[in-house]
């Protein structure tokens, strides 16, 4: 017999689509999140969900009213909650109702509004949102009990905790703002090379060949065309970022474009933060998502990509070659680093959805990175790159 878990799915699927999904394991998109959300199912919350929070395979989350500024990072482990472990590490606790400024270098542990209440079968994985990546906010999911970031068990029902550290840039937060996304998955669906390669052949994924070794292959562009601009690096003690205003900051007051140099390389300077571009372009199809995890640390000192959650639909035109570009986020761990033009950077795993979700990425949603190149995150004002 099904667990109530697996009849509200079935039932959820029905009611819409007329029929069950496609697949019984896989992402859940869109369609599916709402009726649960609607159904107080999975995903719960103490106040209304904004429908904004939805997107095509993921929800975003919402901070709570207040921030804990706390000594050190934790993971509370398998016996103990995060309440538990809070006085040990605890330094003094941030209003965020009317707003509060995050600084450089703290940590800071926020409840969110949301929480799970997850069936036996359902888990769920937490990235930053790729505008919270791209001014260098680090951010993780906690629950009680856990024994690794950003992962949600089977079953588990409790509060849920972003743990938040602004890498460069002072950020001004507040009650709802969003700076992670959740994706909630039913079952353990396994996606293999050999089932990429054929996705690859029916709906390219990438301009040019793939290069698929357990996940899709992305390389660096340090050519850009004519040795224009190829990437950003951030500039250190700036203004605040407001994390919920929209093209309103000059680029040129908080990062430094770099050029292209006819070695097709760059040193990456220990500390410091780069916006790079993929040399490929990317495309997602519409009943998939990829999530980018680092290249092998055997290959280089550096650490690729905190938000590295693409969406359904990401760079995807039926018909037409892939259209946009990874965005990257770099830094180098403990030493210089030099990186060549074309080497690989990280590799994008594949996951498939339980059905494709009404509405995809770049569809009247308000996507920002719909065919993006260099890009800088949503807070900052277009600037035409040099060519």
């Amino acid at each position: 017999m099904a667990d109530s878990g697996e009849l509200l799915f079935d039932e959820a699927e029905g009611a819409e689509a007329g029929e069950l999904g496609r697949y019984s394991t896989g992402i859940l998109p869109s369609h599916v999140l709402r009726r649960l959300i609607r159904a107080h199912r999975e995903v719960v919350a103490a106040e209304e969900f904004d429908p904004a929070q939805i997107q095509p395979a993921s929800i975003d989350l919402r901070l709570g009213p207040i921030a804990w500024r706390v000594r050190a990072s934790f993971l509370p482990g398998p016996n103990a909650t995060v309440l538990d472990k809070l006085p040990n590490v605890l330094m003094h606790e941030v209003d965020l109702t009317k707003g509060a400024v995050l600084e450089t270098g703290c940590v800071y542990i926020v409840p969110l509004i949301e929480r799970a209440d997850f069936s036996a079968r359902v888990s769920g994985i937490a990235n930053p949102k790729s505008s919270t990546g791209r001014i260098d906010v680090f951010t993780r999911l906690i629950t009680d009990r856990a024994q690794a970031f950003d992962r949600i068990d089977p079953g588990y029902s409790g509060p849920l905790y972003a743990e938040i550290s602004p890498r460069t840039f002072p950020v001004l937060v507040r009650k709802g703002s969003r700076l992670n996304q959740l994706r909630v998955r039913r079952g353990s669906p396994q996606f293999t090379d050999t089932q990429l390669r054929r996705l690859h052949h029916a709906t390219p994924l990438v301009d040019g060949e793939a290069d698929i070794d357990n996940g899709l292959g992305l390389s660096i562009d340090l050519r850009g065309h004519d040795g224009g601009q190829i990437g950003w690096r951030a500039k250190r003690h700036t203004g605040v970022i407001d994390v919920d205003r929209r093209d309103v900051l000059d680029p040129l007051e908080y990062w430094d474009p770099i050029m292209g140099h006819p070695s097709g390389s760059i040193i990456l300077d220990p500390g410091e933060f780069y916006i790079l571009v993929s040399r490929e372009a990317v495309a997602i199809p519409p009943d998939y998502a990829a999530e980018m995890v680092p290249f092998n640390p055997l290959v280089g000192e550096f650490r690729v990509h905190y938000a590295g959650f693409f969406d359904p639909g990401f760079g995807f035109e039926a018909g037409k070659p892939p259209a946009a570009h990874g965005v990257l986020e770099v830094r180098s761990r403990e030493v210089p680093f030099i990186l060549e033009h074309g080497q690989i950077i990280g590799r994008l795993v594949f996951e498939r959805l339980t059905d494709p979700p009404p509405e995809v990425y770049g569809q009247g949603i308000g996507s920002h990175y719909q065919r993006q190149g260099l890009k800088l995150s949503k807070h900052f004002r277009a600037l035409e790159l040099r060519a």
